[in-house]
């Protein structure tokens, strides 16, 4: 779980911040669980997810940046990211802003919706679809100034 809060936080003491956070509601909420709905892990790591999301929403009012009615796509080469590190391309996600980096995890890792990401962090589709153009344009960047070579 504490790779779960990584993806969310700027860096590693914020990330144990909000994974004690999260099992202290898993703890004061342990009655609630029911496992007709899921597995404890799926109860326990929508708690976490929630906990990040109350983290970066604590740190940094998410409703005050542009809307896309379309987000735009950024390609970026598979054998780019093939090569990197999954630890150097955690590290380029986490500098991207905290709600661009939030979209990006809710979006692309977690698998939501721009609809349900707008639900979540409380921001409208449209800018759920601009954060992440933003992360795209922004990792794109960072890549490309780690100067990974494609042909090595």
């Amino acid at each position: 779980m504490i790779q779960l809060c990584i993806r969310y936080t700027k860096d590693d003491s914020d990330a144990v911040e909000v994974l004690n956070n999260g099992f202290l509601k898993v703890f004061k909420n342990i009655n609630k669980y029911d496992s007709r709905q899921g597995t404890v892990y799926t109860w326990i790591r929508k708690i976490i997810i929630n906990s990040c999301l109350d983290f970066i929403r604590s740190k940094q009012n998410l409703a005050g940046h542009a809307e896309l009615d379309e987000s735009v796509e950024v390609h970026i080469e598979p054998e780019v990211i093939k090569k990197m590190k999954a630890a150097a391309l955690l590290g380029l996600v986490r500098q991207l802003p905290p709600a661009t980096r939030a979209v990006f995890n809710l979006y692309v890792i977690e698998g939501y919706a721009h609809k349900e990401v707008g639900k979540l962090l409380n921001i409208s589709e449209g800018t759920s679809k601009w954060h992440l153009s933003e992360a795209r344009k922004t990792l794109q960047k960072l890549i490309q100034q780690q100067d990974v070579k494609i042909y090595e």
